[in-house]
C-alpha cells in the first residue's frame, strides 16, 4: 500500500506541529502505518506543496515566488516530493489539520479545515480527516473568532479518524520510533517536538484550554522518550524541544529524580544535540520545592537560550478566579523570580541559559479597563526589579464548543473591549517589551547560528532554531536558509535589527 501523508500543521495548548517544529501528528501517523504494514511506502507533503500544485508552480516558479518582494510563507515550505505523482500513485491520504492555540508564524500559515477540504476534494483516492480540527473543539487559525467545527463541511469522500490510539503510550511506543523515518522528508532545518505526557495535574481546566478534562495525567517513560530521540537524531535531526505537555515541571508528579535521569538518558544517547529546549511550564509547579531543583537542572542540562512559556494569561485577580487559571499574580512573581536566580546567567552564545515568557490573553471572562491596568503594574514590577522575561505572547482568545469560557462567555468580553486591544497591546509593547529587549539582548552582542528565513522588501528577516526565538531584521537581501552570526545594532517593538558579522556552513 502507498499512503500519503498531508500535513496541514497544528497548534495546541500543549503541541506544536508548524514548521520549523516537526510535530507528532505526521510521525505518528507514519509509525502506526509501519506497525500495520512494513512494506508500506510513505511520502510526505505539506499543505504549501498543495497549495503550489493549485497554483500550477513547479519548484522553480515556486522557489521564485515566493523569494519576491515579500516572501510568499504560504509555499515555503516544500519538501521537493513531485505532488501530482505522488497523490496518484497513492492508496490513501491522510489529512492532518488543527489549530488551537493560534499564534503568529514567521514562515509557514496553517491550514484551515475550509482549505483543506478545498485542496484534497478533486482526489478520488481514499481520504482521512485527522487532527485537532476533528475534535469537538474544532479549530481557528486566528484569534477572536469562533472555532471552524466539522459540522458545518460536505465532508462527503472523507473518513474521519480521531487519533485515540495515539492516547496509549504503550502503542507511541512504537509508533513514535518507526514513524521517524519522516523526518527525512520534512523541510530542514527543523525542531522535532518530543512529547513528554498527557492531561493536566489540575482537576479543572483554565476557561480557554481545550486539553480534555476527562484525560488523566499520564507519562511517557523515559526509555520510551529517548528511544524516540535516538530514532530522529539517528535520520540527522539535533534540535529538540521536550513539549507536547500541559507543563514540564509536572513530570511524573513533579519528581526532581525522574527529570533528571530523562536529561542524563538523552545526552548519553545524543551527545551532539545542538538545541534542547522545554516549552509550557506551569507557575504554580516552579515555587515548589521540587520546582526550584528542575529548574537548577533544565539550566544545567539544556542548551542556552531556553524558555518557559508560563501561562499566566492575566494578572487580574478577579480574572484569574472567574477563569480558573493557574496562576496568581504572587505565585507567577515568585516564579518568574525563580528562573530568573538560576537561569539569567548567559551562556557561551551570550544568550541567558533559561528565563520565562509570559502568555496573556485578551477576551476572558470578567476583563475589564481595570485588568489591562494589573497587567502593567505587574509587568511594570518585573522591570522595576531588574527581572528578565524573554518574551510576552499576546493573543485573543478563541471561544472553542465544550469550554467554560463558550458555556458562559463566548465572545461577550471580545465584542465588549475590542477597542481597547490594540492600545493596551501597544501600552505592554512599547512601556514593557522594548527595555526588556535591551536588557535580553545588549546592543553589540553577537547572537550565532541566525537561519535567515523570509524577505519583507529590502530587509531579511532571521531567527535561531529554539524555543521561541527573537526574531532579527537585517538590512539588504541576504540569500534565505543560509547560517550567519549577527550583531545586534537596533530594537523594534518585538524584535531586534541585526548586521551579518560571519557567515557559518551547517
Amino acid at each position: 500500500m502507498r499512503y500519503t501523508i498531508l500535513d496541514g500543521y497544528t497548534d495546541e495548548p500543549s503541541g506544536l506541529g508548524v514548521p520549523p517544529y516537526l510535530g507528532v501528528y505526521p510521525r505518528y501517523i507514519a509509525g502506526r502505518i509501519l506497525a500495520e504494514d512494513p512494506s508500506a511506502k510513505i511520502t510526505y507533503l505539506t499543505i504549501d506543496d498543495m497549495r503550489a500544485l493549485e497554483k500550477g508552480l513547479n519548484k522553480k516558479d515556486a522557489k521564485e515566488l515566493k523569494e519576491k518582494i515579500k516572501t510568499n510563507i504560504s509555499i515555503y515550505n516544500l519538501t521537493g516530493n513531485d505532488v501530482s505523482e505522488t497523490i496518484e500513485n497513492s492508496d490513501v491520504m491522510i489529512c492532518i489539520v488543527g489549530v488551537q492555540t493560534p499564534g503568529k508564524y514567521l514562515s509557514a500559515r496553517p491550514a484551515t479545515l475550509s482549505e483543506m477540504t478545498r485542496l484534497t476534494k478533486k482526489f478520488s483516492i481514499k481520504k482521512i480527516l485527522t487532527g485537532p480540527a476533528i475534535s469537538s473543539f474544532g479549530t481557528q487559525v486566528m484569534g477572536g473568532k469562533f472555532a471552524e467545527n466539522i459540522s458545518k463541511f460536505d465532508l462527503d469522500g472523507y473518513e474521519l479518524e480521531e487519533e485515540d490510539t495515539f492516547n496509549d503510550y504503550s502503542k507511541i511506543k512504537e509508533f513514535a520510533i518507526k514513524g521517524s523515518v519522516i523526518a527525512s522528508q520534512f523541510p530542514k532545518p527543523f525542531i522535532a517536538e518530543i512529547e513528554l505526557s498527557r492531561g493536566c495535574f489540575r482537576n479543572i481546566n483554565c476557561s480557554f484550554c481545550t486539553e480534555p478534562l476527562a484525560d488523566c495525567q499520564s507519562f511517557r517513560e523515559q526509555s520510551d522518550i529517548v528511544a524516540e530521540m535516538k530514532s530522529l537524531y539517528d535520520t540527522g535531526a539535533r534540535n529538540f524541544r521536550l513539549g507536547r505537555a500541559t507543563c514540564i515541571y509536572s513530570y511524573k508528579n513533579n519528581s526532581s529524580n525522574e527529570i533528571e535521569i530523562l536529561f542524563k538518558s538523552i545526552w548519553k544517547a545524543c551527545p551532539k544535540i545542538e538545541v534542547l529546549h522545554i516549552d509550557n511550564a506551569n507557575p504554580a509547579m516552579v515555587i515548589t520545592e521540587n520546582g526550584i531543583k528542575i529548574t537548577k537542572l533544565i539550566v544545567k542540562y539544556c542548551t542556552e537560550g531556553n524558555i518557559a512559556a508560563f501561562g499566566c494569561e492575566t494578572f487580574d485577580p478577579d480574572v484569574v478566579k472567574l477563569n480558573d487559571l493557574n496562576s496568581t499574580p504572587e505565585t507567577s512573581m515568585k516564579a518568574i523570580q525563580i528562573v530568573n536566580k538560576y537561569g539569567a546567567e548567559r551562556g557561551v552564545n551570550g544568550l541567558p541559559k533559561f528565563l520565562p515568557g509570559i502568555n496573556i490573553l485578551f477576551g476572558l471572562i470578567g476583563e475589564s479597563k481595570k485588568t489591562h491596568k494589573c497587567n502593567m503594574e505587574f509587568l511594570t514590577k518585573v522591570v522595576d526589579e531588574g527581572l528578565l522575561l524573554r518574551r510576552i505572547n499576546i493573543r485573543q482568545v478563541v471561544p472553542f464548543p465544550g469550554t467554560k469560557l463558550f458555556k458562559e462567555a463566548k465572545n461577550k468580553f471580545l465584542k465588549k473591549n475590542q477597542r481597547y486591544y490594540y492600545r493596551w497591546r501597544d501600552d505592554i509593547r512599547q512601556k514593557i517589551d522594548v527595555p526588556m529587549l535591551r536588557s535580553v539582548f545588549t546592543e553589540g552582542m553577537i547572537i550565532k547560528n541566525v537561519l535567515l528565513e523570509i524577505y519583507d522588501g529590502n530587509t531579511t528577516f532571521g531567527r535561531q532554531i529554539a524555543t521561541y526565538p527573537v526574531v532579527i531584521g537585517i538590512k539588504g537581501r541576504h540569500p534565505l536558509r543560509t547560517w550567519h552570526d549577527v550583531e545586534i545594532v537596533g530594537y523594534m517593538k518585538r524584535s531586534l535589527t541585526g548586521k551579518i558579522v560571519n557567515e557559518k556552513k551547517k
